[in-house]
């Protein structure tokens, strides 16, 4: 029983009253608490208070302000996400940070990590001359070769593979046999995009877009200057970005010819 006990302490300790739920949301909003408010709400915001400084999510400064302690904002991450729809369990989620997007095949919403790709990182952040770090079309290319990267099971593993046939007495062997098609042309297309950029920027895009390095480790590994990595991989970006045919604009034609297709011998008559 005694062990029970201790393990359900810490579930227990976070369960909050409504009101002490968005009293913290509140103060997690603004810098300090006001006082400039009715007797009757002060005074059951006070009982709010206490609580959550009983449960260490409220902290005082030396100047008299309450703060939000990281355990508050750690619960408020955990009670967004027991909201949410999201299957992912909430002391889990706390450490990411969680959105949902529309992915091309996933016919509907999917919660990501948008802290997870370091490309998403910097396309929410923008330079001292008020643009984004990288373009939305980079992105775009970036987050393509991920996929496909993905797709074509390159990344190396990190335990057995319990699911391969043992008959030859090899475990994760990476046989062609094993490949299917998919697998095969996910590869290819790999190849050729890393064709396309050149080996300049080969490496950089499949450390940063693939195994989800950050700028300042590339710069550490590859000695390169601070702030240096971040110019080769828009550089990099670019030329991905033309391989895969996007563009921060579309050009052409507003219409185009009609076309057809018919055998050499084959007469088309037209109808006056």
């Amino acid at each position: 029983m005694k062990r029970e006990m201790k393990r359900e302490l810490p579930r227990a300790r976070t369960e909050l009253p409504m009101s002490a739920e968005r009293l913290l949301a509140d103060f997690a909003g603004r810098k300090s608490h006001d006082k400039s408010q009715p007797r009757a709400v002060l005074s059951k915001q006070n009982e709010d208070i206490a609580t959550l400084f009983a449960a260490d999510l409220l902290s005082r400064r030396s100047n008299g302000t309450i703060e939000v302690t990281p355990a508050g904002f750690a619960h408020l991450a955990r009670s967004a996400s027991a909201r949410s729809n999201t299957s992912i369990d909430p002391f889990r989620a706390q450490h990411l940070d969680l959105a949902e997007r529309a992915l091309d095949g996933a016919g509907g919403l999917v919660t990501i990590d948008d802290a997870e790709s370091p490309l998403a990182w910097l396309a929410r952040r923008k330079g001292r001359d008020g643009r984004r770090l990288i373009e939305p079309v980079q992105l775009q290319a970036g987050e393509r070769l991920r996929a496909e990267f993905t797709r074509s099971q390159l990344m190396p593993r990190t335990t057995s593979n319990w699911s391969a046939s043992v008959a030859d007495g090899r475990r994760g062997a990476g046989l062609p046999a094993t490949f299917t098609e998919a697998v095969i042309a996910a590869r290819q297309r790999v190849r050729h995009a890393l064709d396309a950029v050149g080996p300049e920027f080969s490496g950089l895009l499949l450390d940063v877009c693939c195994f989800l390095k950050g700028l300042a480790d590339v710069e550490r590994e590859r000695g390169w200057p601070p702030r240096s990595a971040k110019v080769v991989l828009q550089l990099g970006l670019d030329r991905l970005a033309r391989h895969y045919g996007f563009g921060a604009q579309a050009r052409g034609r507003a219409r185009a010819p009609v076309r057809t297709w018919h055998a050499p011998e084959a007469e088309i008559a037209v109808g006056e």
